[in-house]
Order: C-alpha cells, then sequence, then structure tokens
C-alpha cells in the first residue's frame, strides 16, 4: 500500500513537472483593419499627382521620347519619397527594356518569275531573304481541338501559305463552333498572329498569308509607315514577327490559282525569290518596379501593374495627355503603393510580398509587360500569386449616363475561381461598386483580355483582374485631360484595388488555379 501511494505522487509530480515545461503556442497576429490606410488614398492627393503626371510638361509621355523619361523620374521619385525599395537586387528602380522601331523595308520578290512591287502587291515589316524551290500550302492555318490543318503535312524549314477565314459548309455551319456562329478565327485582327504561331511552332520559317478583305488596311499602314518615317515597336531581337508576308490578289493567284476553292493542306512546288531588308532604330525606355518585401511569405508575389505611357504629340503639336490612358491607373498605383508603406510601417505589412510595376510600351503592343514576363522576370513567375492591372479608372463611359458607380472587371475568373469570389466579396464588404462583366465575354468584339498589360501574366497561368472604365470620346485624343477625370470615382476604385490586393496579400493560402489559360 505504501509503494502505492508513493507511486501515485511519484506520477502526481512528473505530471505536474511535466505541465509547467509545457510553452502555450504563440497565437498569429490578427490582421489590422485595412479601412485605415485605405482612406490614406484620396481625391485630393489624385487629382495632386494626375494635375503634374497629366500635363503638357510631360509631352504625352510617348515610350522612348525625353516625356517618357520625365514619366519614369516621377514614379521613382515618388517612391523614394516614400522609402519604399526597388525591386531589382542592384538597386535600380529602373529595369531597361531593349526596344527597336522597325523601319519599312525595301528590296523585292518574285513568285515563279512574275516581280512584285513591294508595298503594293507583297507587303511585310521584317527582313525576308532566300530562295524557295516549294512552299506548304496549310489552308486555314489552324489547329483547334481536334480539327486540324496541319494533319499529315510537315511544315519544318519551310515556308506556309496560310488564307484568312475558317471553314463552313454549304449550309452555314462552322467547323470550329459547331454552329452558325464564328469563332475568333474570323476575327482578321487576332487571327493572323494566332495562326502565324500556330505555323512558327510547327518549326516554319515564314507565312504567306493570304487576306482579301484585309490587304488593303494593311497597304495602308504600310504606306502611313513609309511616307512618315515611322516603323512598328517591338522588343529588341523579338522573333516573334519573323517572317510574316502578305499577298494580294494577284500576287497569291500567282502561286495558287485555286487558293479560295481548295481548302486541303499539300506542298506545291513554285520559284520564290526574296530579298528584303530592313534597318531597325533602337530605342531606350523603362520599366519602373518597386516592391514591399512580404512578412510571411515573402517569395509570394502580388503584382500591381499600370503603364506609364501614352501616345505623345501627335496632329500637328497637339500633346495628348493620357489623363484616364494610363494616368489614372498610375496616379492609383502610387496611392496604393503608399498605403501599403503606411501599414508597413506601423508593423501592419503583407504576408507577401508587393510588386508595385509601372510599364512601358503598352500603346506599342504591351511590350514592357511583355519583356518583364517573357524575358526577364524580377520576381520568378511561378512564384507570383496573381496581377492587378489598372488601366483607365478615372472616368464614365457613354453607356453609363446617370449611373457613376460602377467598373468594368475582365478576367477575375479565367484562371481562379478563387480570386473571383474574394473579388466580388471585397467589394461587397469595403465599396459596394457595381461590377459590369461585359467585356470579360468572350465574344465581346473588343477582345479587350487580350489588350493591356494583364494578359502577360494571364498567358502565363498567373490570375489576374483588368480594372476598366471603358473607353469614351477622348481616348486616345489630346481631349483626354485631368480636369476630365471623376476624383471620387477614381479615389473610390482605387481603394477597391487596395482591399483586394491586401486580401490577396494576406490570405492564409495562395489563390488556387483551377482553370488553364487559353
Amino acid at each position: 500500500m505504501k509503494k502505492l501511494s508513493l507511486l501515485v505522487m511519484g506520477l502526481a509530480f512528473a505530471c505536474n513537472s511535466s505541465h509547467k515545461t509545457v510553452t502555450e503556442a504563440p497565437q498569429p497576429k490578427p490582421l489590422a483593419d485595412p479601412v485605415t490606410y485605405a482612406e490614406t488614398i484620396t481625391q485630393e492627393d489624385l487629382k495632386e499627382h494626375l494635375y503634374t503626371y497629366a500635363s503638357d510638361e510631360f509631352e504625352g509621355r510617348e515610350t522612348g521620347t525625353p516625356g517618357q523619361k520625365k514619366a519614369v523620374a516621377y514614379i521613382k521619385s515618388h517612391y523614394e519619397s516614400l522609402g519604399i525599395p526597388p525591386a531589382k537586387s542592384d538597386g535600380d528602380y529602373l529595369q531597361n527594356v531593349p526596344l527597336e522601331v522597325s523601319n519599312v523595308p525595301t528590296g523585292s520578290m518574285s513568285i515563279n518569275n512574275t516581280s512584285f512591287v513591294l508595298g503594293e502587291d507583297v507587303l511585310t515589316f521584317s527582313q525576308a531573304k532566300g530562295t524557295y524551290s516549294s512552299i506548304v500550302y496549310v489552308g486555314y492555318g489552324i489547329e483547334d481541338g481536334t480539327y486540324s490543318d496541319y494533319n499529315g503535312i510537315d511544315v519544318k524549314g519551310k515556308f506556309v501559305l496560310i488564307k484568312a477565314g475558317e471553314p463552313v459548309d454549304a449550309n452555314g455551319v462552322y467547323t470550329i463552333t459547331g454552329n452558325m456562329e464564328k469563332s475568333v478565327w474570323s476575327n482578321a485582327s487576332e487571327a493572323v498572329g494566332k495562326k502565324r504561331d500556330i505555323a512558327q511552332e510547327k518549326g516554319a520559317i515564314g507565312v504567306l498569308y493570304y487576306d482579301m478583305l484585309s490587304f488593303p488596311r494593311f497597304k495602308g499602314y504600310f504606306q502611313f509607315m513609309k511616307s512618315n518615317n515611322s516603323g512598328r515597336m517591338q522588343l529588341a531581337n523579338d522573333t516573334n514577327d519573323e517572317v510574316l508576308i502578305y499577298l494580294n490578289d494577284k500576287a497569291v493567284k500567282t502561286l495558287k490559282s485555286d487558293i479560295e476553292e481548295d481548302h486541303k493542306a499539300k506542298i506545291i512546288p513554285t520559284n520564290i525569290s526574296m530579298n528584303i531588308t530592313s534597318g531597325n532604330d533602337e530605342i531606350s525606355s523603362e520599366n519602373v518596379v518597386a516592391f514591399i518585401e512580404g512578412s510571411e511569405k515573402p517569395d509570394e508575389y502580388v503584382v500591381i501593374s499600370s503603364h506609364l505611357d501614352h501616345i505623345g504629340i501627335t496632329d500637328g503639336g497637339k500633346i495628348n495627355n493620357g489623363a484616364d490612358d494610363d494616368g489614372s491607373g498610375t496616379v492609383a498605383l502610387l496611392e496604393i503603393a503608399q498605403a501599403f508603406k503606411k501599414a508597413a510601417d506601423e508593423g501592419n505589412g503583407p504576408k507577401r510580398s508587393l510588386v508595385f510595376l509601372h510599364v512601358t510600351g503598352e500603346e506599342k503592343g504591351l511590350l514592357g509587360s511583355r519583356y518583364y514576363t517573357d524575358v526577364d522576370p524580377v520576381f520568378p513567375l511561378e512564384n507570383t500569386v496573381a496581377d492587378l492591372n489598372i488601366d483607365m479608372i478615372g472616368r464614365i463611359d457613354p453607356n453609363y449616363k446617370g449611373a457613376r458607380n460602377y467598373l468594368y472587371l475582365i478576367g477575375s475568373d479565367k484562371l481562379s475561381t478563387e480570386l473571383h469570389q474574394l473579388s466580388e466579396a471585397v467589394n461587397k464588404k469595403y465599396t459596394n461598386i457595381e461590377f459590369d462583366y461585359t467585356y470579360n465575354d468572350e465574344n465581346d468584339p473588343n477582345r479587350f483580355y487580350y489588350r493591356s498589360d494583364h494578359y502577360n501574366f494571364a498567358k502565363n497561368n498567373i490570375p489576374i483582374i483588368f480594372y476598366f472604365n471603358g473607353t469614351h470620346a477622348d481616348y486616345h485624343r489630346p481631349s483626354d485631360t485631368p480636369d476630365k477625370i471623376n476624383y471620387d470615382l477614381l479615389e473610390n476604385r482605387t481603394r477597391l484595388i487596395f482591399h483586394t490586393a491586401w486580401e490577396i496579400a494576406n490570405r492564409p493560402s495562395r489563390l488556387l488555379v483551377d482553370k488553364a489559360a487559353d
């Protein structure tokens, strides 16, 4: 009995001693109320920024011009004044984006010993040299789902001949859609690039393209470039557009007289000679990239982007100030960064890192964002959680007369259901803006999803939201001035984006990508 008592006492003592050595796990710090920081984003500050940024002093901020350099300096100075560090490891806010302007080419082209005038019968905006004894005809040049014009044909190392349009039967039923509705392959502007890309992926060295309806438009652009000594801007050493040659009806019929009736792929013996040269001019431009390091997940990144450029001086010396496009997005991003910095200074910094990305060359073809994603990502794309892109959020488009509190959202549901749900919940909780998803429709002819900088992230399977107020009568005109901005709307829309970024940056897990990129 005594032994049993001692044993019980010993166990009790042991348990008591053990209990005293247990330490409670530290509780996670509760999140601060983001409203405190959102309220630092004010109409007054946005207006002060924009009246400077969209002033005549900045000369319309055309890519590579002194005006664009002033814009870059203004943005950089803002981050320096706030103490927000540069994103690049070398301590520089500026990411150099090497660009070049392709001058209108010169030279000649012959098909089956018949010469064709460059700029009249054949058009190209890149260099093309060589002699070829055959080409490969691939009909519409489409590969979509189970349909392919490339079945049983090898185009590697060959020029391919492609015609515009898509297959449709005698009853007007389109093969791709399975009904009487056209697909994207009938969209002249978009389809030519998609068809060219497919050909290049299959190893073709160039594309001869026949589009009878669009050829006059291409020709007009060629002649405009020639008469104004103004070529198309592109990333330096960019080969995405090599080699694309447009043929008119006369030229293509010399090569294949039955092209409109014949849709089947085949090798065509021919004699083609190209001697077309082009000299490009180098352009210097920059992205501006700043960041706030995450407190718990520093190697996961939330990007907030806007483009810093506009279209410069046109129409005999008129300055296009670009207050809405995209001065509104630029100043919104500056204010969002300031709000997050205040939170970080008070010990409430984001758990994930925030990247404030001001890109150049959007007006020239999304060049700065493409350089960031495809050439030189400052941070790994696989660790990039989302991109919130701001492009024109200061105005009201003609469809919303009398209904001011709206915003077009594009892309929120394309890759991540969670992002879409988060976006809706944040808006309901904080800002109560009417979200309009008109331009999110895949069949919308404007194709805005593909026309701003978010797309270069989306194509890399990174969830995005594109915030947009729609176009208006002052779009790309000298009349897009800061006095026409609705600053109360700009304030509320900017706060929405801040709150959305706050939620993404601080949620326990990164956004789930549950849909595939196009």
